[in-house]
């Protein structure tokens, strides 16, 4: 080789950076570089200027094609260092020599690119022992404040951290930096949730590597981080954070109560919690075998194969079990009894109320022992109350009341969902009181945060009942004889014979589409048009009062990001309504209280009410009442697109931006 010809180190170096930068694209690319590396092996002070100026100039093609370079690199080495001391001390000479600059591209490529932890340990050695900025690029960079990186990526990591003795102390003191940050509330509500998911991945596979004498000595430690951050977890709003919260706090328990009872939550599998439990289970290590070949190896995987004598084999069959005979005798008695035919028999129904008055009599009496009753008053009150809308009047307040406080007293599948259909069905029959009943006890002591949100629901599920329009009318089916339109005999004569040949024309005419029955359409009134203010006005009056079991702007988060979403919902649908100009006024300044709330399903509350505002109060209106106050609200809007921590709040100030944008450009227009 060409190399060979050089005497003078520099010049050998010199040439191979100039080989490596010309050739990088190429498959020789490789072939130089370890020729390179065969060829400068002396000792004294050439070995030691060679280790100062070859990774250097090495690594400085790294830079500009890491790429290309470690995509081939890491795979040759990796094959080379399996059966090889020699060249493991090679390569763990080679980056440890690597300038602080690109340490970390060479780390991080090494890490992405390393098919186990295994390998990856033949190739860094004890690199992140011997190294700063390595140690900081694989303890502190790539796990706290990176977030990008795969579970694969992640499990390399960590997996090489505990392979070594003098790394696993490394290991330890990342476990406890991750628990601080996964149990710290500040993080909790400014991280964003991949970032988060992301920590607590790593705190799994931490926890899959740990030994059993270093969970006796940190027990206490990982008790108390379990506790802090399952805590501050369920606090939180969005469910995905209570449900990891709850895995993560489930895994910690079972890795440190071997023996005693472990902690155990109710919440709903997803692919996502299936994944990180799979992540305690530590993925078994290959060992590192010299490469064979094909022939050889087939004979030792033969070898390998466990012999299983005949004897053995025979064994396993399974023998038939012979019956006890003093058991069987207990019980001759029981088998001469003859079944009941039970086949024609009919489970006896309970006859439901009839009238509202008595199903109230029913829900309130205190007599528990007829339970059948009771349920069946339940399931036939939402039907009574729609077919009787003038009996509901008479008892609607006095009927709402009694459905807030129901409580279940059998197992009635779908209790919720039928107590909450009939709240709906006696609010859109007599909005008016029931609104303002409902209202008023949502800001009342002694009800539960369950209570609330369900007079939130009921509200809402109500405003989308009002607002929707009514079908009405006969169903038309096609065919030949479709009914007409009777009209209304008039002076002119001419109408009849006009409506005689207009339907010879249709009955006549051939269409494509026929169809499907639907609807004759009748207009009617927006019933949600007049009563829509009863539903918005009580409920954002007095969100910034604290009662004494009730704060919305301290502990009560969820509740208040359940009234931000509820107050949304209701804006839209108060569209082409009298009342939405006032509802938009008032729902901005709501919004500009609030706009800095650190829990993010409440931010994300406030710029769904932007967006409802946008989108129903109409346009000329926003510029006669509210240019000032939108124009302070667009710079908040672009504030929370590009620093707001959680995902969902760029994207909704975003689509609001959007939104935005043409009610600017009115605004920008001169008037002629």
């Amino acid at each position: 080789m060409i190399l060979e010809s050089f005497s003078n180190l520099n010049d050998s170096i010199i040439l191979v950076v100039f080989l490596l930068q010309e050739q990088f694209r190429t498959a020789n690319c490789t072939l130089y570089f370890f020729h390179a590396v065969k060829i400068l092996k002396f000792s004294g002070q050439s070995q030691m200027s060679l280790y100062q100026s070859c990774p250097s100039g090495v690594f400085t093609v790294f830079s500009c094609a890491s790429e290309e370079i470690l995509g081939v690199l890491v795979p040759r080495l990796t094959d080379l260092t399996k059966s090889d001391c020699i060249w493991q001390r090679i390569c763990w000479r080679l980056v440890e020599c690597v300038p602080d600059r690109w340490m970390e591209a060479v780390v991080l490529g090494f890490v992405q690119r390393a098919p186990g932890a295994d390998v990856l340990s033949r190739l860094l050695g004890n690199l992140v022992v011997k190294n700063k900025k390595a140690q900081f690029v694989v303890t502190q960079k790539m796990l706290l404040l990176q977030y990008g990186h795969t579970t694969e990526v992640l499990q390399n990591l960590l997996g090489y951290l505990s392979l070594d003795s003098l790394r696993r102390t490394l290991l330890l003191r990342v476990l406890q930096e991750l628990l601080e940050t996964w149990s710290s509330s500040s993080a909790v509500k400014h991280s964003p949730a991949e970032q988060q998911l992301y920590i607590s991945k790593a705190i799994l596979i931490c926890l899959s590597h740990l030994k059993e004498p270093e969970i006796e000595t940190h027990r206490q430690e990982l008790l108390t981080s379990m506790m802090e951050g399952v805590k501050c977890r369920l606090d939180s709003s969005l469910l995905q954070q209570r449900r990891l919260g709850m895995v993560v706090a489930e895994s910690i328990s079972l890795k440190i109560n071997t023996e005693g009872p472990v902690l155990k939550f109710e919440y709903e599998e997803d692919d996502e919690t299936r994944e990180l439990k799979s992540l305690l289970v530590q993925t078994p290590s290959f060992c590192n075998v010299p490469s064979l070949p094909d022939d050889d190896r087939n004979e030792k995987a033969g070898a390998a194969l466990p012999l299983v004598p005949e004897s053995n084999e025979k064994s396993h069959t399974a023998a038939p079990v012979m019956p006890n005979e003093e058991s069987d005798t207990e019980f001759d008695s029981d088998d001469d009894l003859i079944p009941y035919d039970m086949s024609e028999d009919k489970e006896l129904k309970i006859k439901a109320p009839v009238y509202i008055r008595d199903c109230i009599e029913v829900l309130t009496g205190s007599r528990t022992e007829d339970v059948d009753k009771w349920e069946a008053t339940v399931k036939a009150l939402e039907s009574l109350v729609r077919k009787n809308p003038a009996a509901t009047r008479e008892v609607s307040v006095e009927l709402a009341k009694i459905l807030l406080h129901l409580e279940e007293k059998s197992s009635i599948e779908g209790f919720v969902e039928l107590r909450q259909r009939t709240q709906v069905a006696v609010l859109t029959t007599d909005p008016i009181p029931v609104a303002k009943y409902l209202t008023s006890q949502f800001y009342s002591l002694n009800y539960s945060l369950r209570q609330r949100m369900d007079i939130l629901d009921v509200l809402v599920l109500a405003a989308q009942e009002l607002s929707c329009p009514k079908f009405c009318g006969k169903t038309k089916h096609s065919g030949a004889q479709k009914p007409c339109i009777q009209l209304l005999q008039g002076s002119d004569s001419s109408k009849g014979w006009r409506r005689v040949v207009d339907e010879r024309i249709k009955n006549k005419t051939r269409r494509l589409d026929k169809g499907h029955c639907d609807m004759e359409l009748a207009s009617r009134p927006n019933e949600f048009n007049s009563v829509a203010g009863y539903f918005f006005f009580p409920l954002i009056q007095h969100f910034d009062r604290p009662l004494t079991t009730f704060d919305l702007l301290g502990e009560d988060h969820l509740v208040l990001g359940r009234l931000a979403h509820t107050l949304a919902i209701l804006m839209y649908l108060a569209v082409n309504t009298v009342a939405v100009t006032a509802m938009g006024k008032a729902l901005l300044e709501f919004v500009w209280a609030l706009r800095f709330h650190t829990d993010s399903y409440v931010r994300q509350g406030l710029l769904s009410c932007i967006s409802s505002l946008l989108l129903s109060v109409p346009t000329e209106r926003i510029l006669a009442d509210m240019t000032e106050e939108l124009l302070e609200t667009q710079s908040w809007l672009g504030d929370v697109m590009e620093k707001d921590p959680d995902g969902d709040c760029r994207r909704l100030a975003l689509q609001n931006l959007l939104l935005m944008e043409n009610l600017k450009k009115k605004l920008e227009v001169v008037p002629s």
